[in-house]
């Protein structure tokens, strides 16, 4: 019948109102979304099972597993997840100032060093919980860092390369976007998972201070030789402390590539607040912001489901 829609279409389970799309991917769509009773505003990464095949079905569930993980305030927080027949969504916190590889395009010859300090010490705050927790991401590029500008703060997004690995053991799988990836992983070799996103960090710390990508050719083989002799400029503007930063993370040679603990404690870095989502985290949602209806079907459900009577939950 035409014009009847599934009763969980543009509602997820009777709990997310889904609205315009923010972005698709080969197999999944990113919709907006508000949680049907807080009208707390989500992301909602939609996901076609009947399209996954055995490797993006593996890609799914890491992704899964390594976002259920890792919970810091400088990485997108995964809610919750819903499982129907033919469909999985994921439910993700929402950034409000969209991606940093938008914001340096605006930005002609990159963002002041002040300002990349920034923004560059959050992003290895969270690359550092991920991996002391044995979280490699494999993705990492400004496309996948989101501004959240009420608090304050980035957040990285999209595991869906990351993996778990074994300190000392070794990872083969290539992925990631050429421009963004470390020379190992295209020569196709056996890598070290932490060394990979070091890289990475190096090339999005270039594009914040520079505006743009420091391996970037006319085409991809032009690319990919810049990046195998680790051939690349930096402009006269970028200072010589954070030049020394760039070049400790872009090295050829992964074992030669600065360990976290040393961009950390790097002096360009000095001084900056890694962490500065606002301290006070403020709940989901307020009772303030609830609407008299709302407030009786909630008081109506906890009195149902025996939790106290009226009086002691007005109370």
């Amino acid at each position: 019948m035409a014009g009847v829609k599934h009763c969980y279409d543009g509602k997820i389970a009777g709990l997310y109102d889904l609205d315009k799309t923010l972005g698709k991917g080969h197999y999944a769509v990113v919709k907006l979304a508000r949680h049907v009773f807080t009208g707390e505003k989500v992301a909602v990464k939609v996901i076609d099972k009947t399209k996954l095949d055995k490797s993006a079905t593996g890609h799914l569930l890491q992704e899964v597993r390594c976002m259920k993980l890792v919970q810091h305030p400088n990485v997108v927080r995964l809610y919750e997840v819903i499982d129907t027949q033919t469909k999985l969504y994921l439910i993700l916190e929402l950034g409000d100032g969209g991606d940093m590889f938008d914001y340096i395009m605006n930005h002609e010859k990159g963002l002041s060093e002040e300002q990349a300090k920034v923004y560059f010490a959050q992003i290895v705050h969270a690359i550092s919980y991920c991996h002391t927790l044995h979280v490699v991401h494999r993705d990492l590029k400004p496309e996948n860092v989101v501004f959240f500008k009420e608090q304050g703060v980035v957040k990285l997004t999209d595991f869906g390369f990351s993996n778990r690995f074994q300190p000392g053991k070794m990872l083969t799988t290539s992925c990631g976007s050429l421009a963004y990836s470390a020379p190992e992983i295209l020569l196709g070799d056996e890598y070290d998972a932490p060394a990979v996103d070091i890289w990475s960090l190096g090339v999005i710390l270039y594009m914040l201070v520079c505006g743009y990508p420091p391996f970037h050719e006319v085409n991809d083989s032009e690319t990919l030789t810049m990046i195998m002799d680790c051939r690349y400029t930096v402009p006269q503007h970028v200072s010589t402390a954070c030049q020394s930063l760039i070049s400790r993370m872009l090295q050829r040679d992964p074992k030669r590539r600065a360990s976290l603990g040393e961009i950390e404690s790097h002096p360009w870095l000095q001084g900056v607040d890694p962490s500065p989502a606002k301290k006070l985290s403020l709940p989901l949602t307020s009772y303030k912001s609830l609407s008299d209806e709302e407030h009786e079907i909630i008081i109506q459900s906890m009195e149902c489901g025996s939790i106290a009577d009226r009086g002691a939950i007005q109370e």
